[in-house]
C-alpha cells in the first residue's frame, strides 16, 4: 500500500505545483501594464487581461473562448475594417515572426481607439500553437503629436515674416544701395543670405509636415517630365557635387511622364539626391535612373556612401531620426527630410523604399503612378 500512497502524494504535489504555476502565470499576465491577450492555434482567445478589457469595453466572458476577429474589430486610418489576412495575429502565425504595427480597435460602444500592437507567435517545434498580443492605447500620444504639429505650423508661419525682412534688407546692403561694401562685408552678407535660405528651407519643411499630418496638403497636379526635375535638382547640387569630386551617372529616358504636383516631386527628389551627395565620401559615385514599370515610373537614386545600419532601417522614415553612424561624420541635418518625403509620396499615391548596407551605400526608390500609354 505504501508505493500507492507515495504515488498519490506525488500526484497531489504535482497538481498543487501546476495550480500554483498557473496562478503565477495569470497574475503575471494580469500585471502587464498594457492590453494583453493570448490565442490558441485556432485563433480563439484563451487569456486576456483587465487593461485589454477596459480598452475594448468588454467583459471577460465576452472574450474568453471566442474567435479573435469576432471579438476585436480592427480598422485602418480610413475607417475600413482590416481583413483577417492583414491582421498581425494572422501574419505572426503565417510567418512565425513577431509583428508590430498600428491600427484602430473598435470599442464595444462604437468608438475607435488608436492602438500600437505587437504580436509574437508561440512556437513548438517550429510550428505556431498560439500567439500573444500586447497593445496600448495611443490616443494621448496622438493628441500630443497633434498639438506639436499645430505649434510648429503656427511658429513657422510667424518666423517667415522676419526672415523675409532680413533677406530683403541684406540684399539691399549687398547690392550697394546703402553704400559700397568691402570684400569682407560682401562675404558676410553672402553667409547671412545662405543662412536665411537654409532657415526658409527648414520652415517650408516644417509647414509641409504640418500640412501632411493634418491632412491639409493641397496638390496641384499637372503633366510633368521627371527628367526636368532630376536635371534641376542636380543643377542645384552642383557646388556640393564639385566640392566633393563626386561622379554622377544618369540613365534617364526623357519621355518619362507623370501627372502629379511638380513642387512636391521636386521636394522628394531634392531630399533623396541631397542625402546621396551629403552621405557619400569624397570621390564617390551617385547614380540616378528613371524607368517605367507597369503603371509606375520609378526613380532610382544609388550612392556609394556610408549606408544604413540594420538597427536603423526600421526607423529611417521616423521624424527627427538620424542614423547614428553618420551623426559624427555629418553634423548638419534635422532628420526631417525622409519623414517629409515619405509623407509626400504617400499623398501623391506613390511608394518610397530603399536597400542599404552599412559601409557600402544606399539605393532609394521613388515610384509614382504613370498615365497609361495610348495603344497604337
Amino acid at each position: 500500500m505504501k508505493p500507492n500512497t507515495n504515488k498519490t502524494s506525488n500526484l497531489r504535489r504535482r497538481i498543487i505545483q501546476l495550480a500554483q504555476q498557473q496562478a503565477e502565470n495569470e497574475a503575471l499576465f494580469d500585471s502587464i501594464g498594457q492590453g494583453a491577450l493570448a490565442t490558441d492555434q485556432d485563433g480563439k482567445i484563451s487569456r486576456i487581461n483587465q487593461v485589454a478589457l477596459e480598452i475594448l469595453g468588454l467583459k471577460r466572458s465576452q472574450a474568453i473562448g471566442k474567435w479573435f476577429p469576432e471579438v476585436i474589430i480592427a480598422e485602418d486610418e480610413n475607417g475600413q475594417e482590416i481583413e483577417l489576412l492583414d491582421r498581425p495575429i494572422t501574419t505572426a502565425f503565417l510567418t512565425g515572426e513577431p509583428v508590430t504595427t498600428s491600427m484602430y480597435y473598435r470599442h464595444k460602444k462604437g468608438s475607435v481607439v488608436p492602438v500600437s500592437v505587437t504580436v509574437s507567435p508561440i512556437l513548438m517545434n517550429g510550428h505556431p500553437i498560439g500567439a500573444v498580443e500586447v497593445f496600448r492605447d495611443t490616443s494621448h500620444e496622438q493628441e500630443i503629436d497633434r498639438m506639436k504639429s499645430e505649434f510648429i505650423y503656427l511658429a513657422s508661419h510667424q518666423l517667415r515674416t522676419p526672415l523675409t525682412a532680413i533677406k530683403t534688407y541684406t540684399h539691399i546692403l549687398q547690392n550697394g544701395y546703402s553704400g559700397q561694401l568691402t570684400a569682407d562685408q560682401t562675404g558676410f552678407m553672402d553667409n547671412i543670405i545662405e543662412s536665411v535660405d537654409r532657415m526658409n528651407e527648414i520652415i517650408n519643411t516644417l509647414l509641409n509636415i504640418s500640412r501632411i499630418e493634418s491632412g491639409k496638403l493641397v496638390l496641384d497636379s499637372k503633366p510633368l517630365l521627371l527628367a526636368n526635375i532630376i536635371d534641376r535638382c542636380l543643377l542645384e547640387l552642383k557646388p556640393q557635387i564639385k566640392a566633393k569630386n563626386l561622379q554622377i551617372r544618369t540613365n534617364i529616358q526623357h519621355q518619362n511622364t507623370v501627372n502629379t504636383d511638380p513642387n512636391f516631386v521636386h521636394e522628394v527628389c531634392a531630399n533623396l539626391l541631397s542625402n546621396a551627395v551629403k552621405y557619400t565620401p569624397d570621390g564617390g559615385k551617385v547614380s540616378v535612373s528613371i524607368r517605367r514599370s507597369g503603371n509606375e515610373q520609378i526613380i532610382r537614386i544609388q550612392d556609394t556612401g556610408y549606408g544604413i545600419p540594420i538597427s536603423s532601417k526600421n526607423h529611417i522614415f521616423n521624424k527627427f531620426y538620424r542614423s547614428p553612424n553618420v551623426k559624427q561624420i555629418v553634423s548638419e541635418g534635422t532628420g526631417l527630410g525622409l519623414y517629409l518625403s515619405s509623407g509626400i509620396v504617400k499623398a501623391l499615391g506613390g511608394q518610397l523604399w530603399f536597400d542599404s548596407e552599412e559601409g557600402k551605400g544606399s539605393t532609394f526608390y521613388f515610384a509614382l503612378p504613370s498615365p497609361t500609354q495610348a495603344k497604337s
